[in-house]
């Protein structure tokens, strides 16, 4: 090659560098809401146009890390009512932050319409990026078409609601007294994880409807008591029940019982509480509510949300529109979400929930376009298809973390993640090895880890079964205990004495053996202040 065709290639590479340079969206670490706004338009593009993803419109927001730590301490919520607890959260999570031992989230997103997503002031312009593609698109399409939000998450009006529960706790707390106020949150907070309803949807809530509420919830808890007991033939149990028993039935009939959330029925039925208060225990199960679809689809929400920011990144360089040191930054914050520490490194607390769902999310389009043998075996309908994105738009829209698991686990990422079921039978000094990487042994591990994050496993069963308001306003409790896994002593004593603050009454737990129906334990008000 002569010198003169040598100095045209370097000119045409020089060229051809200018026109990439020239093509992006950003040069380097600084940001500005005119860069933000051209960046958010190319990930728009990208999500829609490529993914074929659905969201709501976005409101994106920029917050100081005063903002960030402030909504990081209130369930991770920057519209939210007072609590010291809050504070506490927010005094460790500072501390812990200025003193370098933890970061803070790049990013919080609300569920609502328009989806609001806070990113941080701090962030440069390559993990703005990196967020605004996970939160505001991956998080977005999640909220917006998964069963479980569309279910239980009023999206166009959790943001009126938060407001209006800061105002009307903000507003107790002069008529009241501080301390009044704090007492009633505190027990509510204490059973909030019981305060949701898993199975029925939570009768109307809003203020116009409230005079009515409880006429309308009497006549749908007869109505649907009379159908069931219609279908169950009469034994000589029913048949010849004492008085007592007599008396218990008809009470359980009117109450309709049992009942499943705590806070509902005390907020419905508790003889002590004032109207202020039952609002209190409203606001606080509005709350857990909330949060109930969230806590059970963490795994394919944060999946769902790394594999979008993922692609939707890689895509951008693959178009030139970011540098490849930007790629370079994006893929090591995206890395360091997805560390999974080993089971014996000090770190270690668990599965990463972002590492499996997004380890799964990248393995349903693998089976789609690069299958195995064994996909075929196992997926026949995703095997081959090319379809990916398809297929991961109907698993993000129709499963939560205990059915994907048990849908989409695959023994290639069994394997690849190096996952095995151990087993810790109490009356056993061993841990025993229960699965290995077999064909029964793929099964169960899948089963194993589904458990995992199955609210019916995970969560404590505690029903209220009787309350008699006629006689001695006992309130009765029962927790169904599975797999041998109860109520910490110590911890049963200080929730009951919330319960009774709440309910003005002695209240009793019994521990109950799901398979035997035996009694395990029983703890009353009357035991534990006897003690004191």
């Amino acid at each position: 090659m002569s010198a003169a065709e040598e100095t045209a290639e370097e000119t045409a590479t020089d060229k051809a560098t200018d026109k990439d340079t020239s093509n992006l969206l950003f040069d380097g670490a600084d940001w500005s809401f005119k860069i933000l706004s051209e960046t958010y338009d190319a990930i728009e593009r990208v999500a829609l146009d490529d993914l074929g993803l659905n969201v709501y419109p976005n409101q994106v927001e920029i917050i100081s890390t005063e903002q960030m730590l402030d909504a990081y301490s209130s369930f991770g919520m920057p519209l939210m009512y007072r609590h010291w607890s809050f504070g506490k959260h927010f005094a460790r999570e500072e501390k812990s932050y200025r003193q370098g031992h933890s970061g803070l989230a790049y990013e919080i997103v609300i569920n609502s319409n328009p989806c609001i997503s806070y990113n941080m002031e701090d962030n440069s312009m390559p993990l703005q990026t990196l967020v605004m593609a996970h939160a505001a698109f991956g998080h977005n399409h999640f909220f917006k078409n998964n069963y479980l939000f569309l279910q239980w998450t009023d999206a166009d009006g959790v943001l009126d609601y938060f407001q209006y529960a800061k105002k009307f706790i903000a507003g107790a707390e002069e008529r009241h007294g501080l301390l009044a106020v704090e007492e009633t949150l505190d027990a509510a907070h204490a059973i909030m994880d019981q305060g949701v309803f898993r199975y029925r949807r939570a009768p109307e809530l809003t203020r116009e409807q409230r005079q009515n509420r409880k006429r309308e919830i009497e006549e749908y808890r007869e109505r649907t008591f009379n159908d069931l007991w219609r279908t169950v033939p009469e034994g000589e149990k029913v048949a010849d029940a004492t008085d007592e028993e007599k008396a218990r039935i008809e009470r359980c009939r009117k109450l309709r019982l049992p009942e499943e959330n705590l806070l509902f029925f005390l907020e419905m039925n508790s003889p002590v509480l004032e109207g202020w208060q039952r609002e209190v225990l409203a606001i606080v199960r509005n709350v857990a509510q909330y949060f109930y679809p969230q806590r059970q689809t963490k795994v394919m929400n944060e999946g769902c949300a790394t594999f979008c920011h993922y692609y939707i990144t890689n895509e951008l360089y693959d178009r030139g529109q970011i540098s490849e040191g930007a790629l370079l930054e994006i893929l090591h914050s995206h890395s360091n979400v997805l560390f999974q520490p080993d089971f014996d490194d000090p770190r270690f607390s668990g599965l990463n929930p972002y590492a499996i769902g997004f380890a799964m999310m990248c393995d349903i389009r693998r089976i789609c376009t690069e299958p195995e043998e064994e996909d075929y075996e196992w997926f026949p309908d995703l095997a081959g298809t090319e379809d990916w994105r398809g297929a991961l738009k109907h698993a993000w829209a129709n499963y939560r973390d205990e059915s994907f698991i048990r849908q989409y686990l695959s023994p290639y990422l069994i394997r690849k993640l190096k996952l095995f079921d151990l087993t810790d039978n109490a009356d056993d000094s061993h841990y025993t090895v229960g699965a290995i990487h077999d064909e029964r042994g793929y099964r169960k591990v899948r089963e194993a880890l589904a458990n995992n994050y199955d609210p019916g496993h995970t969560d404590a069963d505690i029903q209220v079964v009787d309350a008699d308001l006629r006689g001695d306003r006992q309130l009765v409790l029962e927790h169904s205990v599975r797999n041998g896994i109860g109520l910490a002593e110590d911890s049963r004593a200080k929730v009951l004495k919330h319960i009774r603050r709440l309910w003005g009454y002695g209240v009793t737990l019994s521990g109950i053996d799901h398979d035997s129906g035996k009694q395990l334990y029983r703890t009353s008000t009357i035991e534990v202040e006897d003690e004191k």
